[in-house]
């Protein structure tokens, strides 16, 4: 037998360090200062038998990737008038590292109506997904939040107030940036030994910001009462005499394109008339005179009809009668 050396075979082992990975990390991959270690072996035989051999181990710090997304938790435009309104947004880190990140709304976005006012930008503290003034915490110039896991998400509210100039129909949209506190740039741009653990923090392919808008929309509804009389007297004419009957309608005009709610309509019969019984109606239907049948009351003094909910752009109208005392 040969005593020079005779090669079997070469394996390669590896063995990936997962320190602190997450279940089911799913942003940057590896987590940022993991290290990927590799040793190579050989075996062969001899004289002497089977050999085994070792290569020296190649350790490779994971650097760490800055990313984040940006995205509006409105379903759509939320609905508001003149004054104070909340728009919400989410931020997620979709990078491999931990990373804190400054908040900017900029209410000036090309093609509004109106420009909001940026009132504050808070933290939902107690997760509920709901601002809750008090409560949750207003960040404080410059706006940052805490710093976020891989695949973690926060939900911030951008505190608006919409101007009184702002009318029926108009549309605004805030714009909320968030950018890596360690830096942003071009992808692949390189922060060096900004990372976790050390590594380098090189910025991916969001360019480590991100932004999205939410939009208001106003609903301005206003309502206009307009109330006429016609007379029948006695004598087949309209002349107000005693005995002569007053018929009279109030129309409730609700303009504008959102509604109003708990709409009631009350009037207080004349000095110097009678209600005449049961001639109370809504848009032609008749309305009892007791409380609680229906959304209309007749009383000693007046009448009463609770219209509810009126959606802006209709109108309904009541009548009924007095009688001009004898």
């Amino acid at each position: 037998m040969k005593k020079t050396a005779k090669l079997l075979r070469s394996t390669a082992i590896g063995t990936l360090l997962t320190l602190a990975m997450p279940s089911a990390a799913i942003a940057g991959g590896v987590d940022a200062g993991t290290l990927i270690e590799n040793t190579a072996q050989a075996t062969y035989e001899t004289a002497d038998g089977t050999q085994t051999v070792d290569s020296n181990t190649v350790t490779i710090r994971v650097d760490e990737l800055l990313d984040v997304t940006v995205a509006s938790l409105d379903s759509g435009p939320i609905a508001t008038r003149p004054g104070t309104d909340v728009l919400t947004f989410e931020i997620t880190n979709t990078g491999n590292g931990p990373e804190a990140f400054t908040l900017t709304a900029n209410p000036a976005v090309a093609g509004n109506d109106f420009d909001a006012t940026v009132d504050g930008i808070a933290v939902d503290t107690n997760g509920n997904g709901v601002y809750d003034d008090g409560i949750d915490q207003i960040l404080t110039g410059p706006e940052t939040t805490d710093v976020l896991d891989p695949d973690a998400t926060l939900t911030v509210f951008v505190l608006v107030t919409v101007p009184a100039t702002a009318v029926d129909t108009d549309t605004s949209e805030v714009e909320l940036i968030a950018e890596a506190v360690t830096g942003t740039g071009a992808p692949g741009t390189t922060f060096a030994g900004a990372g976790e653990s050390g590594s380098d923090a090189i910025v991916g392919a969001s360019g480590a910001d991100d932004s999205d808008n939410g939009a208001l929309l106003v609903g301005i509804t206003t309502v206009e009462l307009v109330k006429s009389a016609v007379v029948t007297d006695q004598f087949g004419g309209s002349a107000p005499v005693p005995g002569a009957t007053i018929t009279y309608t109030i129309s409730a005009i609700v303009e504008g394109s959102g509604s109003v709610d708990s709409l009631v309509v009350t009037d207080a019969f004349p000095v110097g008339t009678t209600y005449v019984t049961s001639s109370l109606a809504l848009d032609g239907g008749s309305l009892t005179d007791a409380s609680g049948d229906d959304a209309g009351e007749a009383t000693a003094t007046g009448i009463s009809v609770d219209l509810g909910t009126v959606a802006g752009g209709t109108t309904q109208n009541i009548t009924f009668d007095v009688k001009i005392d004898e």
